[in-house]
């Protein structure tokens, strides 16, 4: 209950800040275990409490949880979409804080838009089973606070096998961001955490023309994008297109985006002004040169 008291204050915050433009909000992203202690750590502490006599039931109980939660290969575990479906508890918190915050901007007078984002899908059958969840959360939320409020589901491309059958997703979904970093280490199977072990001499000797995590793979991920684009398109014309993920701030990236149709791109802040000028400039016909 606390969590969700801060989570709707935040998006409350973050609605009244945009004064009616819309809201992009992704849903739990991250592996479980990242909020959990680190689990050599915990259980090295626990060791020394029973060598020395000392019980502690909660830090006991944390351990246990951290161990059911260990995964050798996390990054392509119970994460995303995954852990929504089998904690769908998670989810609806979140859902109901953002729906929460957006009814009492607009009962206030104001405008909220919220865009529910769904990240990892890779299957239609993942979408539609927790959209079912989500949109009995939107419809409680919705009779309880006596407003109706302009809310859309949409979804992370981050899986080649979900830019593949974008067509079939996005029947489900009304807007698609593309995470380029997740999609850029699925494609070519590297490990973005372990990936300065290898990319360096790749580049140098070029085997690379450029690290694909600083500038999107035109060859590879680039034609998943595209593949998808068109897909999607044939399903639902309008659909809401974007990019989400450090390649946002890459001029070279962002003349690409343009080039194959997406409607935004997203960075982090320090990146803002550089994307927003290869924007403008892709707009106007004078991109950037491709790495």
């Amino acid at each position: 209950a606390q969590l969700l008291d801060f989570q709707r204050e935040d998006f409350k915050g973050i609605f009244e800040a945009l004064e009616g433009k819309p809201a992009t909000i992704r849903l739990i992203d991250p592996p479980l275990h990242e909020f959990l202690p680190n689990l050599t750590e915990l259980a090295s502490e626990v060791a020394v409490d029973k060598a020395t006599g000392k019980i502690d039931d909660d830090k006991e109980t944390m351990l246990r949880a951290a161990e059911s939660m260990h995964e050798i290969n996390p990054m392509l575990g119970l994460r995303g979409v995954r852990l929504s479906i089998v904690y769908p508890e998670i989810v609806a918190m979140q859902v109901r804080a953002i729906l929460e915050g957006a009814a009492a901007v607009i009962k206030a007078g104001g405008k909220a838009v919220p865009e529910i984002m769904i990240p990892l899908v890779g299957h239609i059958n993942e979408l539609t089973t927790i959209k079912v969840e989500l949109e009995k959360t939107a419809k409680a939320v919705q009779e309880e606070q006596g407003v109706e409020i302009p809310y859309s589901f949409g979804t992370m491309i981050e899986v080649p096998r979900g830019a593949l059958t974008a067509d079939e997703i996005a029947v489900e979904a009304e807007f698609f961001s593309f995470g380029t970093n997740d999609l850029t280490q699925m494609t070519f199977g590297f490990s973005r955490d372990d990936s300065d072990k290898f990319l360096k001499p790749y580049v140098e000797r070029k085997i690379l023309p450029g690290d694909p995590f600083e500038s999107i793979d035109r060859k590879g991920v680039g034609q998943l994008m595209q593949i998808a684009i068109d897909k999607a398109k044939t399903v639902r014309p309008n659909i809401k297109l974007g990019i989400c993920g450090e390649h946002g701030g890459d001029p070279a990236s962002v003349v690409f985006c343009h080039e194959i149709g997406l409607n935004y791109v997203s960075c982090s802040p320090f990146r803002v002004p550089i994307a927003r000028l290869a924007a403008a400039q892709a707009a106007l016909g004078k991109g950037v040169s491709d790495k």
